[in-house]
């Protein structure tokens, strides 16, 4: 454990330099450059307020908050898993010339769309105070669900980067289990009617929904769901150990299959 420190250390201009380079190349072709990471989040959201505002007959000014909220979290999760996902495949002409420990490529994915997640909660803390939702004393503690949510987002994230090496169709099945993922994070629905109705394990079964929900409920003021909050430090904990585990098992077989 000692030595691997020493390593990750010895790398850790190498992994400042890819996450830059994964920042510029996410828009190099764009116009806007990063202030579309400011401007995407705000016209899904008015448009996800706009449709399911309606739908639902959610009249709230403060439901584009907390549509704005979970669509962010969500965001993060979608891409940076995806782009772990991408990473060592992506990678194999640099793995193939020199070495590099490999472990660098999905988190580099992880922590760039992390810094860029981070810049778009300006868009978040400016609307929040435009539709009267202020800061409280439990703002504060919003560190802990997005602290969380890195965690949870690197473990799936290497799970996904050793699997896609050996299995290239795992991007199309992803795909598809991001959009099962998202109907149960209760991004753009109040999730109530679903509780009431017996059929909330569909919710609190997905750890990114109660990750989604402790940072909900710092953002307007309320005390964390304890239970949510360790249900979902637990599963970061479990995914993250498995993850990395699993990365390092399979690490050696990689050159073979790229």
């Amino acid at each position: 454990m000692k030595e691997r420190m020493k390593n990750f250390f010895r790398y850790r201009y190498l992994l400042w330099e890819l996450v830059k380079k994964g920042i510029k190349l996410k828009y190099r072709r764009s116009y806007l450059g990063i202030f579309w990471s400011l401007l995407e989040p705000l016209l899904t959201m008015i448009v996800l307020t706009v449709i399911f505002g309606t739908l639902f007959g959610n009249n709230e000014k403060t439901f584009a908050v907390y549509v704005l909220s979970g669509r962010l979290l969500y965001s993060f999760f979608s891409q940076a898993t995806t782009s772990a996902l991408r990473s060592v495949r992506g990678n194999s002409a640099m793995i193939k010339k020199v070495y590099v420990p490999k472990y660098l490529y999905p988190l580099s994915g992880i922590l760039f769309n992390y810094v860029i997640f981070l810049l778009s909660l300006v868009v978040l803390a400016v609307v929040s105070l435009v539709l009267g939702v202020y800061p409280t004393m439990y703002t504060l503690q919003s560190v802990i669900p997005l602290t969380l949510l890195l965690l949870f987002s690197f473990g799936v994230g290497m799970i996904l980067a050793t699997v896609g090496v050996f299995f290239r169709d795992m991007e199309y099945l992803w795909s598809v289990v991001l959009m099962l993922v998202m109907y149960t994070c209760a991004i753009f629905y109040y999730p109530d009617r679903l509780l009431d109705s017996g059929k909330g394990w569909l919710l609190k079964m997905n750890p990114l929904y109660c990750i989604i929900s402790c940072f909900r409920d710092t953002l307007f003021g309320d005390p964390m769901n304890m239970k949510m909050l360790l249900y979902a430090g637990a599963s970061s904990l479990v995914v993250v150990v498995f993850g990395v585990w699993l990365f390092y098992k399979k690490q050696d077989e990689f050159i073979l299959h790229i």
